[in-house]
């Protein structure tokens, strides 16, 4: 219990007495530098630290600390560089060491190198902690899956022609300045007119003709676009500028395609053969159950009886909940070197596939919240299911904690990497906090009756 130890010691330390979240997350960094180290060749990468100039770049341990103070307060960057000045907590777990504060630019520079492979790895790592401190045992494991969303609008093959045409107006008109032999003509007015017009008419054979008009324009948008490309560049930016164009104009062209099959031809769509946003090309179409439609990602998750994430999957695709669980209980089994005890799902993983599996791993109670077909769930006593079903619901209330308490129900980071990036972010906050929630109430006296 090095731990209690060491925290006893620094809660007689006014600043940290008042933070006692903070206090233990400043322990366990102290205690285990390995974690910082983790994450370290991501935010150095090939670079070489340098004697020369000012020294005015925060080291590897600050930017850790302070991704984690960001993800704790649930602040963004620009907060972030106030908080450095305004919160005495904040500059002491940052060890500012009355420096001046570091700018936003340059903590999301250095924090958005971290990559997700390694973030899972501290997830691991802190967990455990947590089994070595006595605060889990993952003797009872608990799986759900939600959706995250990217930050795109709803798509429709309308908004997505005219996301396509400003874009590519856009970029043209920064080409121009750069190349003054190009000439092209501005239909962000006409598109977006037509654009409004779709949005309001009902009926398909009201919005045909709309749509015939609009994909006259859009062509002659790909026409201006592949012209761009092919002119000779006159400096760098243009080389990066016509580079960004020819990769919009594949985009664009997908875009004409099924809009073309799917409004004018009347022709269903796969969805593997759709594009969602021009933006966020991760996005993946998500439905589960009878709810609506969600554009994003599913995330599987795992939990102990503690109520921390012991393993978070981002997917890719819509798989179904059945085909996760064999792969997270492997995860875990490997990550921490224990065979659970007990799981428990709800009815989406069911499968006599997956029960067969448990049994075979060594699990002693499997219960699954809802069976299918002749399936029964295998505990030792009747009372074991019910405290395992109750259990699960738990799982509702884990979700509900990360996506709410960290702002993950939409994820504002962009790109692929980094959108996995922020969720084990939220997942990595969520888990200090139970860890620290659980340490702190051991520390506390209890009162006398």
């Amino acid at each position: 219990m090095k731990l209690f130890n060491d925290l006893l010691l620094k809660f007689e330390k006014p600043d940290w007495s008042l933070n006692p979240e903070f206090c233990v997350i400043d322990t366990i960094l102290e205690s285990r530098p390995d974690l910082i180290l983790m994450l370290s060749s991501d935010i150095i990468g090939s670079e070489r630290a340098s004697t020369f100039g000012r020294q005015d770049t925060p080291s590897v341990e600050q930017i850790v600390r302070a991704a984690i103070y960001k993800e704790m307060k649930g602040i963004d960057y620009r907060e972030l560089e106030y908080a450095q000045s305004d919160s005495r907590i904040c500059e002491t777990f940052i060890k500012l060491d009355d420096r001046n504060p570091f700018s936003f630019q340059m903590f999301q520079k250095y924090i958005s190198r971290i990559k997700p492979e390694s973030l899972h790895r501290l997830l691991v790592e802190i967990n455990k902690i947590a089994i070595s401190e006595g605060l889990e045992d993952v003797q009872s494991v608990s799986q759900d899956s939600t959706v995250v969303k990217t930050n795109i609008h709803y798509p429709t093959n309308n908004s997505l022609v005219w996301d396509c045409v400003k874009t590519s107006t856009r970029l043209l008109s920064q080409l121009k300045e750069e190349i003054n032999t190009l000439d092209f003509i501005d239909y962000t007015k006409s598109a977006k007119k037509t654009y409004y017009e779709i949005n309001v008419t009902r009926g398909e054979s009201k919005r045909l003709p709309l749509f015939e008009k609009q994909l006259i324009l859009f062509t002659k948008v790909l026409n201006q676009t592949s012209n761009a490309i092919k002119k000779k560049p006159t400096s760098i930016t243009a080389c990066i500028i016509q580079a960004k164009l020819e990769s919009l104009l594949d985009l664009m062209e997908q875009v004409y395609d099924v809009t073309y099959r799917k409004e004018l031809e009347g022709e269903k769509v796969p969805n593997d053969e759709k594009l969602f946003s021009i933006y966020e090309l991760h996005t993946d179409i998500i439905v589960k159950g009878q709810r609506d439609v969600q554009f994003g990602h599913k995330i599987n998750l795992a939990a102990g009886k503690s109520n921390m994430v012991l393993d978070c999957q981002i997917l890719t695709g819509n798989p179904a909940d059945k085909s996760l669980y064999e792969p997270t209980i492997n995860r875990v089994i490997e990550n921490y070197g224990i065979v659970p005890r007990d799981s428990t799902t709800d009815g989406g993983y069911a499968s006599l596939h997956n029960l067969n599996y448990a049994q075979e791993a060594g699990i002693a109670n499997i219960v699954f919240n809802k069976v299918v077909g002749s399936m029964q769930n295998i505990a030792s006593s009747l009372n074991m299911i019910t405290r395992l079903k109750k259990w699960r619901s738990a799982m509702e209330a884990i979700i509900s904690n990360i996506k709410r308490g960290y702002k993950v129900f939409t994820c504002n980071w962009k790109g692929w990497v980094h959108f996995q990036s922020k969720v084990l972010w939220s997942v990595l906050a969520y888990n200090f906090r139970v860890l620290t929630g659980q340490v702190v109430s051991r520390l506390k006296p209890v009162p006398l009756i």
